[in-house]
């Protein structure tokens, strides 16, 4: 007989709707800044060269700006292969993500273990405070100082996807959980679609002098808000322990660990962890690398490069709607990382736009499946007193991974070619395939039923 569903369908359908809704909001906010990092920080730094031209007569000390735009350009001149001085900003832009990535890596574990405890909706919505507060700081951010405080902020505050993942494992049996991890892959896809060409048109009304992306974050701010609102009104706990007695007993912690005792793992945290982190530190790598290869290459401006990445968005949402939904988690993840390999050994030799795109298209592929898959393993093997943490710690080794890989990968790229460090880059990811396909297991109970087989049984 198998085992009844952990909500009511009805519950179920009503925690979709908000969850698909919320994030949506949350990550098409999230996408706007995107296309104007270039922009917005070559604002900051002329800002401050202005400041200081006027300022000539009375000795001022650097900027914060300035020392890291200082720190960055000793790093860029240690290579022998000259770069390119419009790589500045996309430089400072790289070291930004790197920072909101490694602070996501070091607060993801401390929000999901808050989660467990007291519940999904009270830690998602202190998470919409700082979310808040990080988007009013962009509003507010005359200068390089507030805008970067608001990125520190957003970093250490930033819970909505993994809170998401666990509000969906909480709603979900084993044989849904892949399709239901796979709604929050495709609020991705369509936010990483639409949200960038939204904000950049956004950016091109005016309305605040001392701030000309302020509209965009105006913006911004107002879907947080809504999201905010939204969520406090229509989002019901879903951590069973926590809907049923408004925090955690004492007792709760007696049995999560007999739970956790008698429950049996199939794939270790710490393998699906070092996968999730391997994976993540050679692909952000090839990402943060596109827009020098394809300058390179191609001449590509910043139309280009954003037409580029709209291609490999709505693919990879098609296939989230349409083919992740219903395969096994860990089919996913063989499926994705099969395709990365592929699209790393394509771009160490492409020499034309029909090969960019078709290794674009694999990337599509890569960028629906393998975290979705792997998030869902994770879940598989988490007891629901501990999953808010463990799919934190989950995210936080990807979060590192995506910390460093920029950083490693780029260096790599300039210090000994493109057609190396993608071989490089397609090396690590048959690391990554050897581990997906001979360390990984399906766990018993996990298989999806299929409706028609269903039917014909019946």
């Amino acid at each position: 007989m198998p085992p009844s569903p952990p909500v009511s369908a009805a519950l179920r359908k009503k925690v979709l709707r908000v969850l698909f809704t919320s994030l949506l909001l949350d990550l098409i906010s999230f996408t706007f800044i995107l296309p104007l990092f270039p922009k917005l920080l070559e604002f900051y730094r002329d800002h401050e060269s202005a400041q200081l031209h006027s300022h000539a007569h009375s000795p001022a000390s650097p900027t914060v700006l300035s020392r890291i735009l200082a720190g960055l350009n000793a790093y860029k001149n240690s290579f022998a292969r000259p770069i390119n001085d419009r790589y500045d900003i996309v430089l400072l832009g790289g070291a930004l993500g790197s920072l909101f990535s490694l602070l996501q890596a070091v607060a993801s574990p401390v929000i999901g273990t808050l989660s467990d405890r007291y519940g999904r909706r009270t830690a998602l919505l202190w998470s919409m405070v700082g979310n808040v507060l990080s988007v009013a700081l962009w509003v507010a951010a005359t200068d390089f100082r507030t805008f970067l405080a608001s990125r520190v902020v957003g970093g250490l505050s930033e819970g909505n996807v993994q809170l998401a993942m666990a509000i969906a494992a909480d709603i979900s049996d084993e044989s849904q959980r892949g399709a239901t991890m796979a709604l929050v892959g495709v609020c991705f896809s369509i936010a990483f679609t639409f949200g960038p060409a939204l904000g950049a048109w956004l950016s091109s009304i005016q309305l605040v002098k001392d701030n000309p992306f302020a509209t965009a974050a105006g913006f911004s701010l107002f879907l947080i808000l809504v999201e905010t609102i939204y969520i406090y009104i229509a989002l019901p706990e879903t951590l069973p322990i926590a809907a049923v007695t408004g925090n955690r007993p004492k007792d709760a912690a007696t049995n999560k660990n007999t739970e956790q005792k008698s429950r049996l793992r199939t794939n270790s945290h710490t393998l699906l962890n070092a996968t999730h982190f391997t994976f993540i530190l050679f692909f952000s790598g090839m990402e943060f690398s596109l827009p020098f290869m394809t300058y390179d290459l191609f001449a590509y401006g910043s139309k280009d490069t954003g037409r580029l990445l709209g291609f490999v968005g709505l693919v990879a949402s098609v296939l989230q709607g349409s083919v992740v939904r219903r395969m096994h988690p860990l089919r996913v993840v063989q499926m994705g990382v099969v395709a990365s390999s592929m699209a790393f050994f394509l771009l160490a030799r492409v020499e034309s736009q029909r090969g960019l795109y078709g290794a674009a298209a694999l990337l599509a592929v890569t960028s629906a499946t393998v975290v979705t898959g792997l998030n869902s393993l994770s879940s598989f093997e988490a007891s629901e007193g501990e999953r808010g943490g463990k799919l934190g710690n989950h995210r936080s080794f990807g979060q590192f991974g995506r910390g460093l890989g920029p950083l490693i990968f780029c260096s790599l790229y300039w210090w000994a070619g493109r057609e190396t460090a993608y071989i490089t880059g397609a090396a690590g990811m048959l690391i990554v395939c050897v581990l997906v396909f001979g360390r990984l297991r399906m766990p018993p109970g996990t298989q999806i039923t299929r409706k028609s087989k269903m039917k014909t049984t019946s």
